[in-house]
This record gives structure tokens, C-alpha cells and sequence, in this order.
């Protein structure tokens, strides 16, 4: 992001007192790495939920942590508060998509962008959820920005895609692609090509089906989103409910795995 599983941390920090301001990007295989912080106590719920609101190698990981910023000193002697109240705004709105409550964690989300706007830039989470209440413009406009702030996310990259794919259609959403970084996991790589110049998701599948957990998780995930933005569902339940009952999908705490059971829920998808 020889690698560690891909692991999208949850945020569950007690941070130092000073320690409360916008993020900086890292890529880790191991939420043990963050600075001045605990790692992540939130786990994936493994029985089913109802959905309540829902409308529709080593230092590299599928995404970025939030991490608070040695500036957040200067929020600690002025006083401020309104960095540590977005911090546990986005916890609560990671929690809220655990749950399948997609639309509440958008308003966590915002929360956090109201309580403090440095955080936006950030935000690659509520770029998911926006994207499972069919807010395919907002979405897309976070994704880019996330981007901006980081040009080797090749997840957010995709992310943006399939918002646009849903705009405009797969052909306007190829021209708009936006091109990132070398992600150094292979199965990332591979689905980033398919996406940017077109490919065959049952190769995508099939080419990580012998592999680590993580690797078939992703390829299944992305190839199940691949079909999904050209409107093709019945293969896209295939790939995505396959990704949901691997046994990365239902034994990790990667955020994308709960993911994969908030979307099986939102497109009402089970098992036959």
C-alpha cells in the first residue's frame, strides 16, 4: 500500500490532549501504526444487522488513516475543541456504516466538516457513503478531492469512477478517469488497469481465487463494482456476495469488508 493483509483501520484513538487536528495521510498494513495513538477497537459486527437508513507491503494499506497533526499543538494552547469533536464525529460516522446506518454517517461526516473544514480534504469514508445513498456528485467531488490531497490512492481513484460511471456512464467516467500513483499490491494494480483501460473482471477473480484472503476479497469486491458501474447485476451479486462470505469478508476489521455487507444489504443481495 512481501506485504501484511490489506487493512482499512477503523478509528477508535484516545489521543494525547494536544495531538487533535487535521489529518495526514499514511498508508499502513497495521493500525498499530499510528503516532500518539491506540489502535482501533471497533470491529466489524459479524452477526446481521437491519439496515436502518438506507436508500439504494508493510507501510501501505486500501486506505488512508486519519491521523492527527503535530499542528493541533496550536489548537491545544489557543484552546480550540472543535479538532478533537471532529475527530470523534468521523469515529462515530465509521461506526454508524458498520452498521448500515449509511445515511447517519453522513451526517457524522459533516458534522466534522462543520466542526472543523481542514477535515474534508480527508474524508475518504464519507465518500463511500455518499455513494449508497446515490449521491453520485457530492461523492465524486470528495473523491477528487481526497486526490488532490494524495495522488496515489488508487482506491479513491476507482471510487471516483464508479460515482461518475453513475453520472455519466462508463464511457465519459473512463475520459474523466483520474490517474494516481504505482499501488504497490498487486491485486490493486490489476484492478486499477481494468477500470482505467477497460478488462475482463472474471480474470480479475479468478487470478486471486488461489491467493491470500485479502487478494480474493479485493479482486471479487472490485470486480463485483466493475460490473455494477456497466449495469450488469446479476454478475455484480456473484462477485460482491462472494467477497462479503469469504472468510477475509467475514473475520476482518478492514472497513471494506464491511463495506461489502452494508452493499449486499443496500441491493437487498443474499445468497440463493
Amino acid at each position: 500500500m512481501a506485504m501484511a493483509p490489506n487493512l482499512k483501520p477503523t478509528i477508535s484513538m484516545s489521543l494525547t490532549p494536544f495531538l487533535t487536528s487535521p489529518p495526514f495521510s499514511l498508508k499502513t498494513q497495521n493500525s498499530s501504526l499510528f503516532f500518539n495513538a491506540i489502535p482501533s477497537t471497533i470491529h466489524t459486527n459479524r452477526t446481521s444487522f437491519p439496515l436502518r437508513i438506507c436508500t439504494n507491503s508493510q507501510f501501505f494499506s486500501t486506505r488512508r488513516l486519519f491521523l492527527p497533526s503535530v499542528s493541533g499543538i496550536w489548537d491545544a494552547i489557543t484552546g480550540g475543541n472543535n479538532p478533537r469533536e471532529a475527530v470523534a464525529a468521523i469515529r462515530g460516522g465509521m461506526v454508524l456504516f458498520r452498521q448500515g446506518d449509511v445515511a447517519g454517517s453522513v451526517t457524522e461526516f459533516d458534522k466534522a466538516i462543520e466542526l472543523d473544514p481542514r477535515q474534508k480534504a480527508y474524508l475518504w469514508q464519507r465518500g463511500l457513503s455518499l455513494y449508497y445513498l446515490d449521491r453520485f456528485e457530492e461523492g465524486a467531488e470528495q473523491f477528487r478531492i481526497d486526490v488532490a490531497q494524495n495522488p496515489n490512492d488508487t482506491e479513491e481513484s476507482i471510487w471516483c469512477f464508479l460515482c461518475e460511471a453513475q453520472l455519466y456512464g462508463v464511457k465519459e467516467a473512463r475520459e474523466r478517469f483520474l490517474e494516481v500513483g504505482r499501488d504497490p499490491r498487486p491485486v490493486m494494480r490489476e484492478a486499477y488497469n481494468m477500470f482505467k483501460d477497460g478488462g475482463d473482471p472474471e480474470k480479475l477473480a479468478d487470478a486471486f481465487k488461489n491467493g491470500r484472503d485479502s487478494d480474493y476479497f479485493y479482486a471479487a469486491l472490485y470486480a463485483g463494482l466493475y460490473y455494477e458501474a456497466q449495469k450488469k447485476l446479476d454478475e455484480a451479486k456473484v462477485h460482491i456476495l462472494a467477497a462479503y462470505q469469504s472468510s477475509y469478508g467475514q473475520r476482518s476489521d478492514d472497513y471494506m469488508a464491511s463495506l461489502a455487507k452494508v452493499h449486499c444489504v443496500c441491493r437487498n443481495w443474499r445468497s440463493d
